[in-house]
């Protein structure tokens, strides 16, 4: 006899430990897709119907947003009826991501729009083995995980990590232009740490960045947030989203400008965001992607850390007399997802992107204008089967990314030194890049036995990268060219001991290219009495950085507490770091190279603890603490010497207060032990405290909400970005940033549908 019942759905930890009333809501397919893995059910993201169930069963009804309930499919020849709410997109990302062997997180905008949002470190904060700092209030950070990319400064192109959009690649065989990067428009974010970002083609040492646009099933009609505070700040946003029948669309643009703590550290931006989504059927469906973004920040140079402890505002000579400045002056990305669901059982999503990444970059006595065209393409297949009686997922998957047009031109900016008496503007140099990376990526999971996963997955990578210096003539080595192909193999399991306890762990191997600008900076010099003397006048060979990581850990939730706890071990080998070269010690500089063996080991946990409960209102605690050694292994140089450049131990505490009226508040310390500032260990940034208050309050049932920003209490000096020197011998060195003062900052935010 058919029987009905209503309960409330709680998402549980795992995928592996769901609920019956949550199989139910989301059906066997949606299921089959999440336990699959973090790509095969994130490319459901335009699917209505799974990605938005509650959403997309609304629609159908021609009633699209906020439904209260939604229908089950038919079980075992019961008709069952779940009434829930409706379970949010990071919600549903958490779920998905649940199904890895390994460390991953998801970052809920709605969390991260209840205070500041300035740039990316205003995002990423709090999240383990993840160190983000900016530069001066711009959008350059200092992003690292498990180490990755350590030796770049704030004004390259990232490196060490898989960043995207909604799927689609943005890093390049030139690494990832940074400009677009507009925290503003996101549904969540998904951090997937190391090798846990397989599943998207991401095989570099630190992983994977996932930034999930919103689309008009989950944003107001119409909305309207402007953020304004200390340093000149100030920050404007105006953004759309509706379903229309079967199509969706979202736009968002956005302005901001700051002043600067630090002097030289002018900045603004204007951007573009949007996406349009069709569903053709409960099968086929199609979003295309459109991202416009111009930014201009200024460059103060480095310091050193005295001058960061007596007076963080100056800025170092010359760059302040010389207005040294950094422009992108409008990038460009077009992209396009389409999902094809062949059955039940089978699932396939094909991506396309293109950039236009211009720079203009007006830092020293020479300008450089850089050209990066690229294009992306991403291929997935998924299916979930049932072999002698044990579930298995198998994902198949191929990444491209290619340069189309990559080139670099220097021109006289300033004359002095070996440029006076040339004319303004005269081209110094001209280098041309190329750069190819194919990935191709097989995974399976299997459960052995009830709620025990076996990870077995294999990728094959075929990388090709060149330089050139066409002008001003033809050096020795000026034109420059090497491929590789490697096999980069991944094993791991998944243990849901209960169903608030997993246990997991993994062995995994990574592969880092460098970047196709990298090869000219490891080349050979121009020497003599000529314009160009000191600048590379070739490229040189650089190797893959490799590295293979042992990783375990686990995650639940008990007495009020749910946490995450990870270690991992690398080693690494040819670790893109400064090198010191015969030629390069000639004209005094380190170059990009290859280092001798090292090792990286960490810890990150994250703990959140609710602390009170009463009448509706919730006093918590949230922490996460990452531990970071990275050491050489008997280098002929430094010996076991700790890496510099990222703190040892970093550690993010907040307690947060929400109450059932709408108000909440929080009181957070962010502390860095010293970090190394050279490679001989004898020059160090020092360790800091810094403590910050957010309070605000948001509409019960509205999207309207205002906030207030206190940032850095105590005015604290600190050097928030450290990029290492080669060798200090006692002395200190320029390579430091500082982080920003005191700082109040305000908002208010209005949606309506």
């Amino acid at each position: 006899m058919p029987r009905s019942f209503s309960r409330r759905l709680a998402l549980p930890r795992r995928v592996g430990s769901f609920s019956q009333s949550a199989r139910l809501l989301l059906g066997p397919s949606a299921l089959a897709l999440m336990q699959a893995g973090p790509l095969a059910a994130n490319a459901w993201a335009d699917d209505a119907a799974v990605r938005r169930p509650a959403e997309h069963v609304a629609h159908a009804a021609s009633a699209p947003k906020k439904p209260s309930a939604v229908a089950a499919p038919r079980v075992k020849g019961e008709d069952i009826v779940v009434a829930t709410h409706r379970l949010s997109p990071a919600d549903l990302a958490r779920a998905q991501l649940d199904s890895l062997p390994g460390a991953a997180t998801v970052i809920d905008a709605r969390q991260v729009l209840r205070g500041r949002n300035l740039t990316n470190a205003d995002a990423l904060a709090f999240q383990p083995g993840v160190f983000a700092q900016s530069s001066g209030g711009g959008d350059g950070l200092r992003l690292s995980i498990r180490g990755s990319g350590i030796q770049v400064g704030t004004n390259y192109f990232r490196s060490g990590i898989l960043m995207m959009f909604d799927g689609l690649p943005v890093t390049t065989p030139a690494g990832t232009p940074y400009e677009l990067f507009e925290p503003l428009g996101l549904r969540y974010t998904e951090v997937l740490r190391g090798a846990n970002a397989f599943d998207y083609g991401g095989l570099q040492l630190g992983g994977g960045i996932n930034y999930v646009t919103q689309t008009g099933y989950d944003a107001q009609t119409y909305q309207a947030r402007v953020e304004a505070g200390s340093f000149g700040y100030t920050k404007e946003q105006l953004s759309s989203g509706k379903v229309i029948g079967k199509a969706d669309y979202y736009l968002s643009v956005t302005n901001s400008y700051r002043g600067g703590y630090q002097t030289e550290t002018q900045a603004n931006s204007f951007g573009v965001n949007g996406n349009f989504g069709y569903r053709f059927n409960d099968r086929v469906s199609t979003r295309f992607f459109f991202r416009y973004r111009q930014t201009r920040n200024g460059y103060p140079g480095y310091l050193t850390r005295d001058q960061i402890l007596t007076n963080p505002k100056q800025a170092q000579s010359p760059y302040r007399a010389w207005h040294s400045v950094r422009i992108q002056p409008g990038t460009k990305f077009y992209g396009n997802t389409t999902s094809i669901r062949i059955d039940d059982q089978s699932k396939l999503d094909l991506g396309f992107d293109y950039q236009d990444a211009p720079i203009d970059i007006q830092n020293t006595s020479f300008s450089q204008i850089w050209g990066y065209k690229t294009v992306a393409a991403t291929l997935n297949y998924t299916r979930h089967d049932v072999l002698a009686g044990h579930k298995s997922d198998t994902q198949f998957g191929f990444m491209d990314t290619s340069d189309l047009e990559a080139w670099q031109t220097n021109r006289v900016r300033v004359r002095t030194g070996h440029l006076a008496g040339l004319p303004m503007g005269q081209i110094l140099r001209h280098v041309t890049y190329g750069g190819t990376e194919n990935y191709f990526h097989l995974r399976n999971n299997t459960e052995l036995f009830h709620d025990f996963w076996l990870t077995t997955a294999a990728a094959v990578a075929f990388i090709q990268k060149s330089s050139g210096v066409p002008y001003p003539y033809t050096a020795a080595g000026a034109n420059f060219k090497q491929s590789s192909v490697n096999f980069v193999p991944r094993g791991g399991f998944r243990y849901v001991v209960s169903p608030h306890v997993e246990l997991y762990g993994n062995v995994s191997r990574s592969i880092q290219p460098p970047n196709d600008w990298n090869l000219n900076y490891a080349g050979p010099y121009f020497t003599g009495n000529i314009p160009q003397s000191g600048m590379n006048s070739g490229a040189g060979r650089l190797r893959n950085q490799t590295a293979t990581t042992y990783e375990i850990g686990t995650t639940g939730q008990a007495w009020r507490n749910k946490w995450s706890l990870t270690y991992y071990y690398s080693n690494v080998r040819n670790e893109l770091l400064s090198v010191m070269t015969p030629q390069s010690q000639a004209v005094g500089a380190s170059i990009y190279g290859n280092a001798s063996p090292t090792t990286h080991q960490g810890v990150e946990a994250s703990l959140e603890t609710t602390l009170y409960e009463w009448a509706g209102n919730r006093l918590s605690l949230r922490q996460a603490y990452t531990w970071q050694n990275f050491r050489f292994r008997h280098d002929a140089v430094f010996g076991g010497n700790r890496l510099p450049g990222i703190p040892e131990h970093f550690y993010q505490g907040e307690i947060h207060l929400d109450t059932k009226a709408g108000f909440y508040a929080g009181f957070n310390a962010q502390v860095s032990s010293k970090v190394g500032a050279a490679y001989d260990e004898t020059y160090f940034a020092p360790s800091y405290h810094i403590y910050n208050l957010n309070v605000g309050y948001e509409w019960p049932g509205k999207h309207r909400q205002v906030f207030l920003s206190v940032n850095n209490l105590a005015n604290t000096h600190y050097a928030a970005i450290v990029v290492p020197g080669y060798i200090a011998a006692g002395k200190q060195l320029a390579v430091m940033q500082p982080g920003d003062g005191l700082g109040v900052f305000a908002g208010v935010s209005l949606g309506f549908n």
